[in-house]
């Protein structure tokens, strides 16, 4: 579901299901030419598919971080923790650039090319989306057990 699609007065009544935001990084430096601009939100646009098509009741895709330096990554980072705190439990980052460098951003899943570009399987993506929500569960559980 796509962010704008979530009325004001419907948001808490779907926030319990819509419990994951989907991120996407286009990745842009500002060097990009019109066309190659395009081409990236295009990479993009596939890369989000693998997650938005097979989890569309449970995820809110988010408007994209289109311009991404990896020598600021607190920036994105907080923008990960910020979504946090309106609700979301998960947070998956999309990106289309291989090798961006997103490491120390707290988000729960990165999605993104191989470092040769190939893309990864539609299977793939789902078995490490459904392992993500899993261990989180598994997390839940456990506490739970330690407090009674």
């Amino acid at each position: 579901m796509k962010f704008s699609d979530i009325e004001a007065e419907r948001w808490e009544e779907l926030k319990p299901y819509l419990d994951t935001c989907l991120l996407p990084v286009t990745g842009l430096d500002g060097t990009e030419t019109p066309y190659e601009a395009t081409s990236a939100l295009e990479n993009l646009r596939d890369v989000m598919a693998l997650v938005e098509v097979p989890f569309k009741g449970r995820l809110v895709t988010y408007p994209a971080y289109h311009f991404y330096d990896p020598s600021d990554h607190m920036r994105l980072d907080e923008l990960c923790r910020r979504l946090r705190m309106t609700g979301f439990r998960y947070i998956i980052v999309a990106t289309a650039k291989p090798m961006l460098g997103l490491a120390g951003v707290s988000a729960d899943l990165f999605i993104a090319p191989a470092a040769d570009g190939a893309y990864p399987q539609a299977s793939e993506v789902q078995q490490a989306v459904a392992a993500m929500w899993q261990r989180q569960q598994q997390k839940n559980e456990t506490e739970a057990v330690a407090t009674e």
